[in-house]
């Protein structure tokens, strides 16, 4: 009596969604602007515009650039701002802030940008997140958009996954 073993995952209408899969490429980069202050909080504007001129910039071509300060220092907005007009020309993204808040906008950017069609009446699993570099903003994000157009939303994984919303019926 040895039946056949059937995946019952395999067969079932679930479409999975891994954020993994969807990475946003490219380097990323964190400029820290301490780099420029002297004694480690003290800004002076001529050494400091002297410093951005003496910059290779073009290290950065194409990199996805995070702006901030690790020092206490209070840093004048037009430090920032001057900081960004130079690397801008180079950077294919640009935020003001640490890693993490460039890897939300990049996921930010992505999950907006994805064609829902393919989701349309579906059941989608969100797959948990087993990367640490994709912010939990993301997974927040990817419901929003996903929930106007499925017909359920779940996360984890299809063996053993948490139902998060279903659409109401009709009629």
């Amino acid at each position: 009596m040895n039946e056949p073993i059937v995946n019952k995952v395999a067969q079932s209408a679930l479409i999975t969604i891994d954020l993994e899969e969807h990475i946003p490429q490219g380097t990323r980069t964190f400029i820290d602007l301490a780099q420029w202050l002297e004694e480690g909080f003290i800004l002076r504007e001529k050494p400091f515009r002297e410093a951005l001129k003496g910059h290779n910039w073009t290290q950065y071509q194409g990199h996805h650039i995070a702006l901030g300060c690790t020092s206490d220092a209070i840093m004048p907005a037009w430090a920032t701002l001057l900081v960004a007009s130079c690397v801008q020309p180079f950077a294919s993204t640009l935020v003001l802030g640490n890693v993490m808040d460039l890897e939300q906008k990049l996921f930010s950017e992505y999950i907006q940008s994805m064609d829902l069609t393919p989701y349309q009446n579906k059941s989608i699993i969100i797959k948990g997140c087993s990367d640490a570099t994709i912010p939990q903003d993301a997974y927040i994000q990817l419901a929003q958009r996903l929930q106007s157009v499925a017909k359920s939303l779940f996360y984890g994984e299809a063996c053993s996954s948490v139902p998060l919303w279903k659409a109401k019926k009709q009629g």
